[in-house]
């Protein structure tokens, strides 16, 4: 079993809708949702699917992104246990507007439109909570975009891995590949290769194959606005 399953491994810093609800609005939700369980790269959403639901990540992580004309998957976001996505799908009524897939083995449960509109009828209050979280996902998708307009590549990087790291006992564990990185941030792999090159050399980090250990993620964080 891929220890992935067990590493909180996210691209966000901030929480996902879903945690935003209330305690046993959530419990809720839960007990009337499936859960079902991923291998590592299979499909979970598709691109143009329709909306009829959301997923709540219970354990290992998901990729988001979308699948090239190729074949090859480009990773936008990471999300791990706790964290929700297609919620902004189902408020709109529209497809789905990325794919998503596992990475190593996974659970997931879907939280079907009806369950949760129902949820939200009973306690109207939840969306005040819900747009509380939206606006904080808003601002950090700003905060990001101008980042990448005025940040080098090293510090891109380590600001990444920093919300990666999030707020594990150190030293924190992040399975992520050089590649994924790279998708994330708009960079090519060699980029991304120098710019782990440099933060190595600097004690901020160490690489193995399909992982990289942070020994101080508030160092690093700290180095990812220098």
């Amino acid at each position: 079993m891929s220890d992935i399953l067990h590493l909180p491994t996210r691209s966000f810093g901030v929480p996902m809708l879903f945690s935003a609800l209330d305690t046993p609005v959530q419990e809720r939700l839960r007990t009337a949702s499936p859960l079902l369980r991923y291998s590592d790269g299979q499909l979970v959403q598709h691109r143009g699917d329709p909306a009829d639901g959301f997923w709540l990540v219970e354990e290992g992580s998901v990729a988001a992104g979308q699948f090239l004309p190729d074949g090859e998957f480009r990773a936008l976001a990471l999300l791990g246990p706790g964290d929700s996505l297609g919620e902004l799908a189902l408020f709109a009524g529209r497809p789905r507007v990325v794919d998503v897939i596992a990475r190593g083995s996974s659970r997931l449960r879907l939280i079907r439109s009806t369950a949760f509109e129902a949820a939200l009828a009973d306690d109207p209050g939840q969306m005040r909570k819900l747009l509380g979280a939206m606006s904080a996902q808003v601002q950090e998708l700003l905060d990001v975009i101008a980042g990448i307009r005025r940040g080098t590549a090293t510090a891109r990087v380590a600001g990444m891995l920093a919300n990666l790291a999030g707020e594990r006992n150190a030293p924190a564990r992040i399975a992520i590949t050089q590649q994924e990185l790279g998708e994330l941030l708009g960079l090519t792999r060699a980029t991304v290769n120098a710019a782990l090159r440099e933060l190595e050399q600097g004690g901020l980090l160490s690489r193995s194959y399909g992982r990289i250990a942070v020994p101080d993620p508030a160092r690093l964080a700290l180095a990812a606005h220098a």
